[in-house]
Protein backbone atom coordinates (compact mmCIF):
# COMPACT_ATOMS: atom_id res chain seq x y z
CA UNK A 1 0.00 0.00 0.00
CA UNK A 2 1.12 2.77 -0.78
CA UNK A 3 0.94 6.56 0.65
CA UNK A 4 0.29 10.37 -0.82
CA UNK A 5 -0.68 13.74 0.58
CA UNK A 6 -3.45 15.85 -0.14
CA UNK A 7 -3.77 19.77 -0.89
CA UNK A 8 -7.05 21.93 -1.40
CA UNK A 9 -5.28 25.03 -0.03
CA UNK A 10 -7.93 25.59 2.75
CA UNK A 11 -7.76 29.16 4.63
CA UNK A 12 -10.57 30.04 6.86
CA UNK A 13 -11.01 33.37 7.64
CA UNK A 14 -10.33 35.71 8.51
CA UNK A 15 -7.17 36.20 6.19
CA UNK A 16 -4.49 39.15 6.41
CA UNK A 17 -2.63 40.60 4.12
CA UNK A 18 -0.16 37.62 3.00
CA UNK A 19 -2.27 34.37 4.25
CA UNK A 20 -2.36 32.99 0.57
CA UNK A 21 1.47 33.51 0.02
CA UNK A 22 2.00 31.48 3.41
CA UNK A 23 -0.52 29.15 2.76
CA UNK A 24 1.54 28.01 -0.19
CA UNK A 25 4.79 28.07 1.12
CA UNK A 26 3.47 25.82 3.85
CA UNK A 27 2.29 23.70 1.68
CA UNK A 28 5.66 23.34 -0.58
CA UNK A 29 7.72 22.83 2.47
CA UNK A 30 5.32 20.20 3.76
CA UNK A 31 5.73 18.16 -0.05
CA UNK A 32 9.16 18.63 0.47
CA UNK A 33 9.04 16.48 4.21
CA UNK A 34 6.32 14.30 2.73
CA UNK A 35 9.58 13.53 -0.01
CA UNK A 36 12.00 13.23 2.24
CA UNK A 37 9.82 11.02 4.73
CA UNK A 38 8.78 8.15 1.78
CA UNK A 39 5.74 9.49 0.76
CA UNK A 40 4.61 7.96 -3.18
CA UNK A 41 2.11 10.56 -4.28
CA UNK A 42 1.43 14.16 -3.80
CA UNK A 43 -1.88 15.28 -5.28
CA UNK A 44 -3.55 18.47 -5.45
CA UNK A 45 -7.15 19.69 -6.46
CA UNK A 46 -8.58 22.07 -8.55
CA UNK A 47 -11.70 24.31 -7.85
CA UNK A 48 -12.52 27.64 -8.48
CA UNK A 49 -14.40 30.38 -6.25
CA UNK A 50 -14.57 28.31 -3.59
CA UNK A 51 -13.30 31.23 -0.84
CA UNK A 52 -12.02 29.29 2.38
CA UNK A 53 -12.47 25.78 1.27
CA UNK A 54 -10.22 25.67 -1.04
CA UNK A 55 -8.13 28.33 -2.82
CA UNK A 56 -6.56 25.30 -4.85
CA UNK A 57 -7.68 27.44 -8.77
CA UNK A 58 -4.17 26.48 -10.53
CA UNK A 59 -3.01 23.30 -9.30
CA UNK A 60 -0.91 23.27 -12.20
CA UNK A 61 1.59 25.87 -10.73
CA UNK A 62 1.92 24.81 -7.52
CA UNK A 63 2.57 21.20 -8.45
CA UNK A 64 5.26 22.65 -11.29
CA UNK A 65 6.65 23.99 -7.89
CA UNK A 66 6.14 20.34 -6.08
CA UNK A 67 8.58 18.99 -9.24
CA UNK A 68 11.64 21.70 -8.48
CA UNK A 69 11.13 20.63 -4.36
CA UNK A 70 11.20 16.92 -4.32
CA UNK A 71 13.44 14.08 -6.40
CA UNK A 72 11.03 11.13 -6.19
CA UNK A 73 7.23 11.83 -5.23
CA UNK A 74 4.65 11.55 -7.61
CA UNK A 75 2.99 14.14 -9.10
CA UNK A 76 -1.03 13.80 -9.19
CA UNK A 77 -3.68 15.58 -10.61
CA UNK A 78 -6.27 15.26 -7.95
CA UNK A 79 -8.33 16.31 -10.39
CA UNK A 80 -8.27 18.55 -13.24
CA UNK A 81 -12.02 20.27 -14.09
CA UNK A 82 -12.43 18.37 -17.73
CA UNK A 83 -15.38 20.86 -19.03
CA UNK A 84 -13.80 22.78 -22.03
CA UNK A 85 -15.17 26.04 -20.80
CA UNK A 86 -12.88 25.38 -17.27
CA UNK A 87 -10.24 23.90 -19.21
CA UNK A 88 -9.52 23.61 -22.75
CA UNK A 89 -7.99 20.04 -23.88
CA UNK A 90 -5.11 21.23 -26.31
CA UNK A 91 -4.35 23.38 -22.86
CA UNK A 92 -4.66 20.85 -20.55
CA UNK A 93 -2.40 18.04 -22.77
CA UNK A 94 -0.01 20.83 -23.17
CA UNK A 95 0.39 21.58 -19.43
CA UNK A 96 0.28 17.94 -18.67
CA UNK A 97 2.97 17.01 -20.83
CA UNK A 98 5.05 19.83 -19.92
CA UNK A 99 4.69 18.87 -16.27
CA UNK A 100 5.59 15.56 -17.07
CA UNK A 101 8.68 16.73 -18.82
CA UNK A 102 9.66 18.99 -16.06
CA UNK A 103 9.21 16.62 -13.61
CA UNK A 104 11.10 13.72 -15.16
CA UNK A 105 8.19 11.57 -15.71
CA UNK A 106 6.07 11.61 -12.54
CA UNK A 107 2.89 12.90 -13.46
CA UNK A 108 -0.53 11.50 -12.42
CA UNK A 109 -3.45 13.10 -14.53
CA UNK A 110 -6.54 12.91 -12.98
CA UNK A 111 -9.70 13.81 -13.88
CA UNK A 112 -13.30 15.67 -13.01
CA UNK A 113 -16.12 17.24 -13.82
CA UNK A 114 -16.45 19.62 -11.03
CA UNK A 115 -18.92 19.80 -8.53
CA UNK A 116 -20.51 23.42 -6.84
CA UNK A 117 -23.14 25.66 -8.80
CA UNK A 118 -20.41 28.30 -7.38
CA UNK A 119 -17.67 27.32 -9.48
CA UNK A 120 -19.54 25.22 -12.18
CA UNK A 121 -21.53 28.41 -12.77
CA UNK A 122 -18.44 31.13 -12.69
CA UNK A 123 -18.38 29.22 -16.14
CA UNK A 124 -21.75 28.64 -17.41
CA UNK A 125 -21.11 24.92 -17.01
CA UNK A 126 -25.01 23.33 -16.82
CA UNK A 127 -25.04 20.34 -13.96
CA UNK A 128 -26.81 18.15 -16.46
CA UNK A 129 -23.68 17.85 -18.96
CA UNK A 130 -20.55 18.31 -17.17
CA UNK A 131 -19.67 14.29 -16.67
CA UNK A 132 -20.72 14.37 -20.59
CA UNK A 133 -17.93 17.33 -21.16
CA UNK A 134 -15.83 15.84 -19.11
CA UNK A 135 -15.56 12.23 -21.27
CA UNK A 136 -14.99 13.89 -24.44
CA UNK A 137 -12.52 15.98 -22.86
CA UNK A 138 -10.52 12.85 -21.62
CA UNK A 139 -11.01 11.19 -24.80
CA UNK A 140 -9.57 14.31 -26.67
CA UNK A 141 -6.53 14.92 -24.00
CA UNK A 142 -5.44 11.15 -24.36
CA UNK A 143 -5.71 11.74 -28.11
CA UNK A 144 -3.54 15.45 -28.09
CA UNK A 145 -0.89 13.57 -25.76
CA UNK A 146 -0.06 10.37 -28.41
CA UNK A 147 -1.19 11.29 -31.70
CA UNK A 148 1.82 12.83 -33.79
CA UNK A 149 -0.13 15.28 -35.03
CA UNK A 150 -3.15 15.06 -33.51
CA UNK A 151 -5.57 14.49 -36.05
CA UNK A 152 -8.48 17.17 -34.85
CA UNK A 153 -11.73 16.32 -33.06
CA UNK A 154 -15.84 16.65 -33.65
CA UNK A 155 -17.40 16.15 -30.47
CA UNK A 156 -20.88 17.42 -28.85
CA UNK A 157 -18.83 19.85 -27.00
CA UNK A 158 -15.45 19.88 -28.34
CA UNK A 159 -14.59 21.07 -32.01
CA UNK A 160 -11.31 21.48 -33.07
CA UNK A 161 -8.99 21.08 -36.38
CA UNK A 162 -5.75 18.99 -36.86
CA UNK A 163 -3.06 20.44 -34.74
CA UNK A 164 0.13 19.05 -33.90
CA UNK A 165 -0.05 19.35 -29.89
CA UNK A 166 3.26 19.84 -28.55
CA UNK A 167 4.80 18.99 -26.35
CA UNK A 168 4.58 15.14 -26.19
CA UNK A 169 5.09 13.82 -22.22
CA UNK A 170 8.00 11.95 -21.51
CA UNK A 171 5.90 9.50 -19.87
CA UNK A 172 4.28 6.33 -22.96
CA UNK A 173 2.02 6.38 -24.01
CA UNK A 174 0.77 8.72 -21.66
CA UNK A 175 0.71 9.65 -18.09
CA UNK A 176 -1.00 7.02 -15.37
CA UNK A 177 -4.76 8.49 -15.68
CA UNK A 178 -7.52 8.55 -12.75
CA UNK A 179 -10.72 9.53 -12.25
CA UNK A 180 -12.24 11.63 -8.90
CA UNK A 181 -14.83 9.29 -6.86
CA UNK A 182 -17.45 10.02 -4.64
CA UNK A 183 -20.03 7.15 -5.13
CA UNK A 184 -19.98 3.20 -5.90
CA UNK A 185 -21.31 4.11 -9.37
CA UNK A 186 -18.62 6.46 -10.30
CA UNK A 187 -15.90 3.82 -9.12
CA UNK A 188 -17.47 1.09 -11.54
CA UNK A 189 -17.27 4.18 -14.17
CA UNK A 190 -13.47 4.51 -13.48
CA UNK A 191 -13.25 0.44 -14.00
CA UNK A 192 -15.04 0.33 -17.04
CA UNK A 193 -12.66 3.31 -18.06
CA UNK A 194 -9.63 1.75 -17.19
CA UNK A 195 -8.81 4.60 -14.95
CA UNK A 196 -7.78 4.74 -11.41
CA UNK A 197 -10.60 5.23 -8.91
CA UNK A 198 -9.11 8.47 -6.54
CA UNK A 199 -12.00 8.34 -4.00
CA UNK A 200 -13.46 10.84 -1.99
CA UNK A 201 -15.98 9.45 0.35
CA UNK A 202 -14.97 8.84 3.63
CA UNK A 203 -15.75 4.61 4.47
CA UNK A 204 -14.77 2.50 7.07
CA UNK A 205 -12.76 -0.18 5.79
CA UNK A 206 -15.53 -2.55 5.62
CA UNK A 207 -17.11 -0.52 2.99
CA UNK A 208 -13.49 0.05 1.22
CA UNK A 209 -13.76 -3.43 0.31
CA UNK A 210 -16.83 -3.87 -1.02
CA UNK A 211 -16.20 -1.18 -3.24
CA UNK A 212 -12.20 -2.33 -4.21
CA UNK A 213 -13.59 -5.78 -5.12
CA UNK A 214 -16.16 -4.33 -7.30
CA UNK A 215 -13.82 -2.22 -9.08
CA UNK A 216 -11.41 -4.63 -9.86
CA UNK A 217 -13.95 -7.22 -11.10
CA UNK A 218 -15.58 -4.74 -13.11
CA UNK A 219 -11.93 -3.46 -14.54
CA UNK A 220 -11.59 -7.15 -15.70
CA UNK A 221 -14.61 -8.30 -17.04
CA UNK A 222 -15.88 -4.71 -18.65
CA UNK A 223 -12.90 -2.00 -19.11
CA UNK A 224 -13.22 -0.43 -22.45
CA UNK A 225 -10.15 1.87 -21.76
CA UNK A 226 -10.41 5.54 -22.41
CA UNK A 227 -6.83 5.93 -22.75
CA UNK A 228 -3.84 3.76 -24.41
CA UNK A 229 -3.12 2.46 -21.50
CA UNK A 230 -4.96 0.88 -18.34
CA UNK A 231 -4.28 2.10 -15.19
CA UNK A 232 -5.45 -0.37 -11.78
CA UNK A 233 -5.93 1.52 -8.79
CA UNK A 234 -7.89 2.29 -6.44
CA UNK A 235 -6.78 4.93 -4.04
CA UNK A 236 -9.11 6.29 -0.98
CA UNK A 237 -8.79 9.75 0.95
CA UNK A 238 -9.21 9.88 4.75
CA UNK A 239 -8.50 12.60 7.42
CA UNK A 240 -4.87 11.71 8.67
CA UNK A 241 -3.00 13.76 11.32
CA UNK A 242 -0.35 11.75 13.55
CA UNK A 243 0.77 13.04 16.88
CA UNK A 244 1.91 11.13 20.54
CA UNK A 245 -1.18 13.72 22.39
CA UNK A 246 -4.73 11.83 21.55
CA UNK A 247 -6.13 14.53 23.18
CA UNK A 248 -4.63 17.25 21.14
CA UNK A 249 -5.60 15.43 18.07
CA UNK A 250 -9.29 15.10 19.26
CA UNK A 251 -9.59 19.00 20.03
CA UNK A 252 -7.67 19.91 16.61
CA UNK A 253 -8.92 17.45 14.32
CA UNK A 254 -12.73 17.52 15.44
CA UNK A 255 -12.84 21.32 14.98
CA UNK A 256 -10.72 21.52 11.69
CA UNK A 257 -12.25 18.20 10.01
CA UNK A 258 -15.28 19.37 11.19
CA UNK A 259 -14.96 22.74 9.20
CA UNK A 260 -14.08 20.61 6.31
CA UNK A 261 -17.19 18.63 6.29
CA UNK A 262 -18.98 22.08 6.60
CA UNK A 263 -17.09 24.18 4.46
CA UNK A 264 -17.84 21.12 1.43
CA UNK A 265 -21.78 20.98 2.65
CA UNK A 266 -22.06 25.13 2.71
CA UNK A 267 -21.24 25.40 -0.72
CA UNK A 268 -23.23 21.79 -2.21
CA UNK A 269 -26.31 22.01 -0.26
CA UNK A 270 -27.13 23.65 2.31
CA UNK A 271 -25.15 27.55 1.97
CA UNK A 272 -25.65 31.03 0.49
CA UNK A 273 -23.06 32.38 -0.44
CA UNK A 274 -22.00 36.23 -1.10
CA UNK A 275 -18.87 36.20 -3.38
CA UNK A 276 -16.38 38.24 -0.95
CA UNK A 277 -18.60 38.67 2.31
CA UNK A 278 -19.47 35.54 3.14
CA UNK A 279 -18.14 33.93 6.52
CA UNK A 280 -18.08 30.40 6.44
CA UNK A 281 -15.81 29.95 9.50
CA UNK A 282 -17.66 32.47 11.84
CA UNK A 283 -20.84 30.43 10.46
CA UNK A 284 -18.89 26.84 11.74
CA UNK A 285 -18.17 27.93 14.45
CA UNK A 286 -21.81 29.46 15.69
CA UNK A 287 -23.13 25.68 14.35
CA UNK A 288 -20.50 22.98 15.11
CA UNK A 289 -21.86 20.30 16.56
CA UNK A 290 -24.32 19.08 13.44
CA UNK A 291 -20.92 19.05 11.55
CA UNK A 292 -18.33 17.49 14.18
CA UNK A 293 -17.15 14.04 12.19
CA UNK A 294 -18.73 10.52 13.88
CA UNK A 295 -16.63 8.85 15.70
CA UNK A 296 -14.71 6.35 14.08
CA UNK A 297 -15.97 6.88 10.71
CA UNK A 298 -13.74 10.37 9.66
CA UNK A 299 -11.41 10.73 11.99
CA UNK A 300 -9.94 6.81 10.52
CA UNK A 301 -6.66 8.22 10.31
CA UNK A 302 -5.91 10.77 13.10
CA UNK A 303 -4.53 9.85 16.35
CA UNK A 304 -1.10 8.30 17.51
CA UNK A 305 1.54 6.31 15.70
CA UNK A 306 -0.32 3.22 17.28
CA UNK A 307 -3.90 4.03 16.61
CA UNK A 308 -2.88 5.12 13.12
CA UNK A 309 -0.94 1.80 12.09
CA UNK A 310 -3.94 -0.27 13.39
CA UNK A 311 -6.36 1.54 11.19
CA UNK A 312 -3.68 1.52 8.03
CA UNK A 313 -3.39 -2.30 8.60
CA UNK A 314 -7.26 -2.79 8.00
CA UNK A 315 -7.47 -0.67 4.67
CA UNK A 316 -3.97 -2.63 3.62
CA UNK A 317 -6.10 -5.92 4.35
CA UNK A 318 -8.91 -4.69 2.63
CA UNK A 319 -7.19 -4.22 -0.95
CA UNK A 320 -6.47 -0.18 -0.96
CA UNK A 321 -3.76 0.35 -3.19
CA UNK A 322 -3.13 3.38 -1.80
CA UNK A 323 -4.11 6.14 1.52
CA UNK A 324 -4.31 9.47 0.69
CA UNK A 325 -3.70 11.83 3.36
CA UNK A 326 -5.95 14.52 3.87
CA UNK A 327 -3.85 16.81 6.40
CA UNK A 328 -4.35 20.48 5.56
CA UNK A 329 -7.88 20.92 6.45
CA UNK A 330 -9.21 23.94 8.64
CA UNK A 331 -7.21 25.67 11.15
CA UNK A 332 -4.52 23.06 11.88
CA UNK A 333 -0.97 24.51 12.81
CA UNK A 334 1.61 24.68 9.83
CA UNK A 335 3.80 23.06 12.90
CA UNK A 336 1.55 20.29 13.62
CA UNK A 337 1.17 18.87 10.10
CA UNK A 338 5.08 19.24 9.36
CA UNK A 339 5.29 17.43 13.17
CA UNK A 340 2.84 14.73 11.68
CA UNK A 341 4.24 13.60 8.65
CA UNK A 342 7.92 13.74 10.23
CA UNK A 343 6.65 11.09 12.83
CA UNK A 344 4.86 9.63 10.69
CA UNK A 345 7.29 8.86 8.26
CA UNK A 346 9.68 7.65 11.00
CA UNK A 347 7.26 5.27 12.96
CA UNK A 348 4.65 4.30 10.87
CA UNK A 349 5.02 3.97 7.13
CA UNK A 350 8.35 1.85 7.25
CA UNK A 351 6.06 -1.57 7.95
CA UNK A 352 4.07 -0.74 4.90
CA UNK A 353 6.99 0.30 2.62
CA UNK A 354 8.46 -2.53 3.53
CA UNK A 355 5.51 -4.95 2.58
CA UNK A 356 4.54 -2.71 -0.77
CA UNK A 357 7.96 -3.52 -1.84
CA UNK A 358 7.04 -7.11 -1.39
CA UNK A 359 4.60 -7.28 -3.13
CA UNK A 360 5.88 -5.05 -6.38
CA UNK A 361 5.99 -8.39 -8.44
CA UNK A 362 2.66 -9.83 -7.70
CA UNK A 363 0.60 -6.33 -8.56
CA UNK A 364 2.69 -5.73 -11.98
CA UNK A 365 1.75 -9.78 -13.08
CA UNK A 366 -2.21 -8.59 -12.04
CA UNK A 367 -2.11 -5.77 -13.41
CA UNK A 368 -0.28 -6.78 -16.77
CA UNK A 369 -2.86 -9.54 -17.10
CA UNK A 370 -5.67 -6.83 -15.88
CA UNK A 371 -4.15 -4.94 -19.08
CA UNK A 372 -3.94 -7.34 -21.60
CA UNK A 373 -7.57 -8.35 -21.21
CA UNK A 374 -8.95 -4.31 -20.99
CA UNK A 375 -6.42 -3.07 -23.75
CA UNK A 376 -8.51 -6.50 -25.85
CA UNK A 377 -11.48 -4.45 -26.00
CA UNK A 378 -10.48 -1.55 -26.86
CA UNK A 379 -11.74 -0.30 -30.60
CA UNK A 380 -9.24 0.01 -33.23
CA UNK A 381 -7.93 3.35 -33.63
CA UNK A 382 -9.31 5.26 -36.38
CA UNK A 383 -6.46 5.71 -39.86
CA UNK A 384 -4.53 7.92 -39.48
CA UNK A 385 -5.62 11.85 -40.95
CA UNK A 386 -4.45 13.00 -44.16
CA UNK A 387 -1.78 15.54 -44.25
CA UNK A 388 -3.63 18.59 -43.00
CA UNK A 389 -1.14 21.79 -44.34
CA UNK A 390 -2.36 25.13 -42.66
CA UNK A 391 -1.56 28.23 -45.00
CA UNK A 392 -0.44 31.82 -43.10
CA UNK A 393 -3.01 34.38 -43.20
CA UNK A 394 -0.56 36.70 -45.78
CA UNK A 395 0.77 33.82 -48.19
CA UNK A 396 -1.21 33.66 -51.59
Amino acid sequence: MKFGGFYEHQLPRPWAEESEYQLLKNALEQVELSDRGGYDYIWATEHHFLEEYAHSSAPEVFLAACTQRTQSVRIGHGIVQMPPYINHPARVAERVATLDLISDGRVEYGVGAGATETELGGFYVAQETKKEMMLEGLRAVVRMLVEDPFGGFEGKYIKMPPRNVVPKPLQKPHPPLWLACSNRASILQAARLGLGALTFSFVSPEEANHWVQDYYRTLEDECQPAGYAVNPNFAITCPFLCDRDAGRLARVGAESYGFFIYGLGHYSFFGEHEPGATDIWDEFKNRPHEFLPPEGRIQDCVGTPEMIRARLREFEAAGIDQVVCLSQAGKIPHELLCSSIELFAQEVLPEFKERDQRSTPQRAERNARLSEKAMARKPKAEAPPARTVIRAAGHH
